[in-house]
């Protein structure tokens, strides 16, 4: 049996439907809860597949969680040992900071629904187009060795592939009704007036997104499986 373990940052934001996903793949699932102090990290070999999820910190605020410093150590463990990795937002800027890339604000917050553009040189993990949803302030460069995956208006990086076994992505296509509603619900004090920034009604319309995400992110998922 393959297993499966995820790394969480704050408890409303779960793996959403790569759960569903990896339950019907028949992986066994683990997770650490970095926010729980007694969660701890599981030993490399003790599973196949690694998913680090999103979180509103940032991946040098240290002082506040300190936990940080050991989950890069891990990710890069997983990372070296050729795991397959899947960042997602904070996910994806601490796998890029691990392989070495700048991880800094972003030209514009993204948060909402808006379409990214595969890149030219990556494979089809992901569709040329797709309106993806994205809860972002921070990106990141293309680490040395990596393939840019996509990118969107503002000209921000959305992901990149790294030795044909890691993927990350800046946004969220794991994204549910659920997860949604938590998000605007924990964080909504980001919903302000800006270029690319959604309000609440703008976010709730754009769930009939969620199939056609959902299907790429079942996509991606088989195509690394």
């Amino acid at each position: 049996m393959k297993k499966l373990h995820w790394l969480q940052h704050v408890p409303f934001e779960g793996l959403g439907y790569i759960e569903d996903w990896a339950e019907d793949q028949g992986f066994n699932i683990t997770c650490t809860r970095l926010y729980d102090e007694d969660d701890e990290f599981p030993d490399v070999d003790d599973f196949d597949w690694l998913v680090v999820m999103g979180g509103p910190m940032g991946i040098f605020d240290y002082n506040d969680y300190p936990w940080l410093t050991d989950e890069k150590e891990f990710i890069e463990t997983a990372l070296d040992e050729e795991k397959t990795v899947i960042g997602i937002c904070l996910g994806a800027q601490l796998m890029a900071d691990v392989l070495g890339a700048d991880v800094y604000p972003g030209p514009q917050k993204e948060i909402g629904w808006f379409p990214v553009t595969r890149s030219p040189e990556a494979p089809d993990l992901i569709p040329e187009q797709i309106t993806v949803f994205h809860w972002h302030g921070d990106t990141f460069d293309i680490p040395d060795g990596a393939l840019p995956l996509a990118t969107s208006e503002p000209g921000i990086n959305q992901g990149f592939i790294y030795n044909h076994h890691a993927v990350a992505l800046q946004f969220h296509m794991e994204i549910t009704e659920y997860g949604i509603d938590t998000l605007i619900q924990e964080c909504g004090n980001e919903l302000v007036d800006a270029p690319y920034i959604q309000n609440p009604a703008e976010i709730k319309n754009g769930r009939s997104n969620i199939e056609s995400v959902n299907t790429a992110m079942n996509n991606l998922l088989n195509a690394l499986l």
